[in-house]
């Protein structure tokens, strides 16, 4: 039986400046065993996801998994174009990280209501390589809260960002320092991607980043990262 997987999140999962963990995920099962829908839009916030559920509801799938929370995380550092995302994104109201936990717990509270699939919060990627910098740390801090939704809803909680952490801690990347992703830094990477004909590994690497293109999106190893975390927790159990 064809195991139907709902993968919701933001650029990282529309993997339009990433590598495609979609595809990552469905390699490692055989053909016909689980299909892939994509819920993925860039630069959304956890109220954005909120409000583009009718989408997924309206054909329920078996497992559903949810990789939100990194323009959140963005939001709170001090170089972060709030009033511009705000009135890109049509936010309501300044991202803060009550409001993240707020709108990450109605999302499963509408999922859960209106499915029956098998849920999975994925906690957030790094941000950035320097475990120690603020980056990291604010996504460090809103995985806890991502934790804490999963455990008050009890849903499955993937810890992406522990084996991020891990895979950092390994490889003992240098020291180089967070920056905030620009449009025209995004622009630079698709142009040297598609133009260019650049990996997006090759981006990295050029670049001296482990796990991302841009302290932001992931490359081939970050990729793999969010797909074996789903596979383990979910979908190892499903098929």
């Amino acid at each position: 039986m064809t195991i139907r997987v709902a993968c919701l999140g933001d650029s990282l999962t529309r993997a339009q400046f990433s590598v495609d963990y979609l595809d990552l995920l469905g390699r490692r099962h055989p053909p016909g065993d689980v299909r892939l829908v994509r819920f993925g839009v860039n630069g959304d916030f956890a109220h954005n996801l909120l409000q583009r559920l009718d989408a997924v509801v309206t054909n329920p799938p078996d497992v559903i998994t949810v990789l939100i929370g990194t323009n959140d995380a963005r939001a709170s550092l001090a170089d972060y174009p709030v009033d511009q995302a705000m009135k890109r994104k049509q936010l309501p109201e300044r991202p803060s990280a009550g409001w993240f936990q707020q709108c990450l717990g109605a999302v499963v509270a509408r999922l859960r209501a209106e499915t029956d699939a098998t849920i999975g919060l994925l906690s957030l990627p790094v941000l950035g390589q320097q475990l120690d910098g603020a980056a990291a740390q604010a996504s460090q801090a809103y995985s806890r809260m991502v934790a804490e939704v999963a455990d008050t809803d009890e849903v499955a909680y993937l810890p992406l960002h522990e084996r991020q952490t891990e895979e950092l801690r390994r490889a003992d990347p240098p020291p180089i320092p967070y920056r905030e992703v620009t449009p025209a830094a995004v622009v630079g990477v698709l142009v040297q991607h598609a133009v260019l004909r650049r990996s997006f590994d090759t981006i990295a690497q050029r670049r001296g980043l482990v796990l991302t293109t841009d302290h932001i999106h992931q490359n081939s190893r970050g990729a793999a990262l969010v797909a074996e975390v789903i596979d383990s927790g979910l979908l190892t159990r499903s098929t």
